[in-house]
């Protein structure tokens, strides 16, 4: 998939929990670590400006495009 989602780094670099991130956006533990690592296939405006909020980042901070390689 080309869209990485880098929320791990960033939860790491402001030294918080997934627990305490779900709790802040309101959104369950399971939503948090199914978005971590990458098997949702949306993600509400709302929710992805919740997390920038309490992280104080950009959604770039979180969310990466990568092209597919020729081989794929």
């Amino acid at each position: 998939m080309p869209i990485i989602v880098t929320l791990d780094v960033m939860l790491a670099k402001r030294k918080m929990r997934s627990k305490d991130l779900a709790q802040f956006v309101n959104i369950t533990e399971q939503n948090i670590s199914l978005l971590k690592s990458g098997k949702v296939k949306g993600l509400r405006f709302e929710t992805l400006e919740k997390i920038c909020d309490v992280l104080d980042c950009q959604p770039a901070d979180i969310l990466m495009y990568e092209k597919n390689s020729p081989e794929e």
